[in-house]
């Protein structure tokens, strides 16, 4: 099954994509990178990376919803994700969320505790430290600009390892050209949003168990976010992915194997 879907969550609506046949749930939550296309009309592009799950779980992606009001912060957007969640019947998942995505988690599993049965936090960190401050900041900066191109190559080459640079870093330019989005609003409302974040009196509040997935090289969170969620958090256990960054669920060939082996085991960590 895949199935492109939208749901209303007060004034406005939320898109999401499910692909999967099986009876167990996990809820997964994008970056900032949400913030310049949402997963509308995509569940056959990203339920690739996804297939070993198909069977026993379905998969649920998430964008942020269509209309964010000023001020928006990520503890608004938890609490308009469980809203979503429960508008379409999930009761309880594993929550996973990758980069900002793991910001906002981070509040579901405080706020929403019967929601989240385990939760996988990738490549986020527990508040706006000054790695995270330096790297959004200059992307607003940029979109201020207009300069999308400068955004799009300053993205990659925080986020990737120098391996996958030099194959991939000439192409760069091109995708800025073919991806460029007509706003910039939702983009920056997003990247305002992560500048306010900060969870670190939250996290001891967290019950489930927690998986944090890192690498040791990543220059968009930092490298002392990963130990600073894993201090934070009673139950949980850290991976790091060596000589990886912020890309590493795309360069990490055991990545999604890993978040399914989390997700399927039986007793607390």
């Amino acid at each position: 099954m895949r199935k492109n879907g939208c749901v209303t969550v007060g004034d406005t609506d939320m898109y999401y994509v499910a692909f999967g046949r099986g009876q167990k749930k996990l809820v997964v939550l994008p970056g900032l990178s949400d913030g310049l296309a949402t997963v509308k009309g995509k569940a056959w592009i990203l339920a690739s990376p996804y297939k070993r799950f198909f069977q026993d779980y379905t998969v649920f992606m998430f964008s942020r919803k269509n209309s964010m009001p000023e001020g928006y912060s990520i503890e608004d957007m938890a609490d308009d994700q469980a809203t979503a969640m429960k508008l379409i019947g999930i009761d309880r998942a594993c929550v996973m969320g990758v980069s900002q995505g793991g910001m906002i988690a981070q509040h579901i599993a405080v706020k929403y505790p019967a929601a989240a049965e385990r939760l996988i936090l990738a490549v986020t960190a527990p508040y706006a430290n000054e790695v995270v401050k330096d790297a959004v900041s200059g992307w607003i900066g940029m979109m201020n600009r207009g300069d999308y191109r400068s955004l799009m190559v300053d993205t990659a080459e925080r986020m990737y390892s120098e391996e996958y640079l030099r194959k991939n870093r000439k192409y760069f330019p091109l995708i800025a050209k073919l991806t460029k989005p007509q706003s910039y609003d939702r983009f920056m409302k997003n990247a305002d949003a992560i500048l306010r974040f900060d969870a670190r009196n939250e996290l001891s509040k967290i019950g489930c168990p927690t998986l944090i997935i890192a690498g040791s090289d990543d220059r968009t969170v930092g490298n002392d976010a990963p130990r600073e969620l894993k201090n934070g958090i009673a139950n949980c256990e850290l991976f790091v992915y060596e000589g990886l960054g912020h890309g590493l669920f795309e360069e990490a060939k055991d990545f999604y194997d890993r978040v399914l082996a989390f997700c399927n085991q039986r007793t607390g960590i």
